[in-house]
This record gives structure tokens, C-alpha cells and sequence, in this order.
């Protein structure tokens, strides 16, 4: 296999990471005998001391070059201590996402039984935990209307129909493939997004019979992630 891979470093430990995860790319690459070519780019406040912009076009032109992109981190303490910043790192991760329609947010969880005593939680409620975080990445409050002025500022949350439904859909497959159970995450007691958002997924549902699907608030998410983290699947 011979791969094109853009490589995005960032700030802070950015470079740091990205120096292990290119050694490892390389230690698969000669295991499997893949051919892998990296072409660096800049991002994230590296990028807006160099050229005025967190994702500047030729980095997004190296990334649709590209195969895959490899991405570490953004983010610099002169701009998080500094609210009235008009261009900010973290803008140049949310420009990367959206111009590249990454959607699907993938986090797995896992347990290895011989670091559970490392854990702040106690091994018998960790023990066998493995899940997935299926989060999305477009929408919502990082990409509405935003306004701020000295006494007043707001983000708004919106999301649209095919916005919910291409996300549910990652989730569910991800699902079927797994053990087939689907916990939907939101706020649907408060927040008219989410009661939208749960009003699809059980739309969804009957598209996906054999997945277990259950509905549960982020505040008793939160506590069951900590005190049940083997509840979850996906």
C-alpha cells in the first residue's frame, strides 16, 4: 500500500505526538511492507504567526491532496487568556473539519487489566469496560450564529435533519458491528436540539431492529461513564 499522508503537528505537544505517530506509522509501514510519504503543513497558532490564519489554503490544499491526514493539536495559552482574540487556533481545527466534512467524531474507550491500578476507579467497576464515542463534529453551537459585545454574547445550537441522520447512521453501523447497543446522549429535557435529535434517532430505529437503543441525559451519562463504564457499547 502506498499512502500520501498530510502531517498537521499544531502547537504545544503537538510536535511532540507528532514525532511518536509518525515513528509509528513507519514501524507498520516496514512490518507490512506500506509505503508512506509525509507532507507537512501548518496549523493552529503556529500557523497564525507565520500567515495571519489557523488553516491557511495551502495547508488545506495539502490535506485534499492527501490520502489520510494526520493531525496532533491546537491551542496556545496567549490566546486562551486572551477572550477578545479575533482569530483564535482553535479556528483553524474547526475550518479543517468543516472543509473536509469531517462529521464523525471517533473515541474508543478500552481497559487493560494490567493498568486498571492505575485508575482513580476501582478495578471491579472498570474491569471489561470497551466502548465507543460517536461524537459530531459540524454543527451545533461551534458552527452557529455568534455574537459577542461587552455585556452580552451568544452561540447558537442548530442542527438540521441530514446533519442528525448521517451522524445517528455512523452510530448505529458502528453498533451492529459491535454488541449492538446504542445509548443516544442529550439534553431533551431542555434543549429543543436534542429533542430533535431524539425524535430522529427513534424514527431511525426501526431501520436498525436488532441494536438495543437507549436514551439517556448527558448529567446521568456523565455519572454512569464513572460508576457503570461497562453499561455502554456505543
Amino acid at each position: 500500500m502506498k499512502l500520501n499522508i498530510a502531517v498537521l503537528a499544531g502547537d504545544g505537544i503537538g510536535p511532540e505526538i507528532m514525532k511518536q505517530g509518525v515513528a509509528v506509522m513507519q514501524a507498520i509501514a516496514e512490518k507490512f511492507n506500506h509505503e508512506f510519504t509525509y507532507n507537512e503543513a501548518i496549523c493552529g497558532a503556529h500557523a497564525i504567526d507565520e500567515v495571519g490564519d489557523p488553516f491557511p489554503d495551502e495547508t488545506f490544499k495539502t490535506c485534499m491532496d492527501a490520502d489520510a491526514v494526520l493531525f496532533a493539536a491546537v491551542g496556545d495559552p496567549r490566546f486562551d487568556n486572551n477572550p477578545t482574540a479575533k482569530v483564535r487556533p482553535e479556528q483553524g481545527l474547526l475550518a479543517m473539519r468543516k472543509k473536509l466534512g469531517l462529521f464523525a467524531n471517533v473515541r474508543p474507550v478500552a481497559t487493560f487489566d494490567c493498568l486498571l491500578h492505575k485508575s482513580p476507579l476501582k478495578d471491579e467497576l472498570l474491569k471489561g469496560a470497551d466502548f465507543v464515542v460517536i461524537r459530531e463534529l459540524t454543527g451545533g453551537m461551534y458552527f452557529g450564529e455568534k455574537y459577542q459585545d461587552n455585556d452580552k454574547a451568544y452561540d447558537t445550537d442548530i442542527y438540521t435533519r441530514p446533519e442528525i441522520e448521517r451522524i445517528l447512521k455512523v452510530a448505529f453501523e458502528f453498533a451492529m458491528k459491535r454488541n449492538k447497543h446504542l445509548t443516544v446522549v442529550d439534553k431533551a429535557n431542555v434543549l429543543a436540539s436534542s429533542r430533535l435529535w431524539r425524535q430522529i434517532a427513534k424514527e431511525m430505529e426501526p431501520q436498525y431492529p436488532e441494536v438495543n437503543t437507549d436514551y439517556m441525559f448527558i448529567d446521568n451519562a456523565s455519572m454512569r461513564v464513572l460508576t457503570e463504564p461497562t453499561f455502554f457499547d456505543v
